[in-house]
């Protein structure tokens, strides 16, 4: 198949945006939740904002795309400021998939708002596609982060569940995750696992 730059180009310009705001909202809102149970470790850090710039992390970006699967630079959280280390752990780690979950509903019910106003399709006709991936990202993203592995939040999620001394076993496992992840995705595993679910929530949304 012949590579198509300029193909490339139109889906950087549709995807890019709503990539780069998933990414922001998602790390903003793990630091958020944090800050909100006594860490102040983000907020020091500046990264209690909607610059995407301070959470950008390039080769997360790259990877989208790539393999459409990225990251932003993580938040750091320090769990000794909680009440509830391991409890508040979880709350955090859930904090960013949560938020993503809620983007895709506010993209698609945006999408839905405009068909049913019957707005001049051809002046919305962009943002409606810049929504439409946007709620495939978000989707993605929130998907993406609940595996749980290293160093991803559905690993911090099962250490918040498990019982401590099983916590801290499982966080052993922390250096090893992204060679686990680069495995699990060359295999076509996390595909095989996740595009089922981005493409039923995709269609749930917006009820193609």
């Amino acid at each position: 198949m012949d590579f198509d730059f300029n193909t490339l180009i139109r889906q950087l310009i549709i995807q890019v945006p709503p990539l780069l705001f998933a990414l922001t909202v998602h790390e903003l809102a793990h630091g958020y939740v944090a800050w909100r149970l006594g860490d102040p470790t983000a907020k020091h850090l500046g990264r209690l904002t909607l610059n995407p710039f301070k959470h950008l992390d390039p080769l997360g970006v790259l990877a989208f795309v790539i393999m459409k699967i990225g990251w932003a630079k993580p938040v750091p959280v320090n769990p000794h400021y909680f009440r509830n280390p391991q409890r508040g752990m979880l709350l955090v780690a859930l904090a960013g998939p949560a938020a993503n979950v809620a983007l895709a509903v506010v993209s698609a019910a945006l999408i839905h708002l405009f068909v049913a106003l019957r707005l001049p399709f051809f002046f919305l006709q962009p943002v409606v596609i810049m929504l439409a991936a946007s709620v495939w990202i978000n989707i993605m993203l929130a998907a993406f982060n609940c595996i749980p592995i290293p160093p991803l939040d559905g690993s911090k999620v099962l250490m918040g569940l498990l019982p401590p001394s099983a916590a801290r076993s499982f966080a052993k496992m922390e250096p090893f995750g992204f060679l686990v992840l680069l495995a699990l995705f060359y295999t076509g595993v996390i595909g095989w696992v996740l595009m089922p679910i981005i493409r039923f929530s995709n269609t749930l949304l917006l009820l193609k």
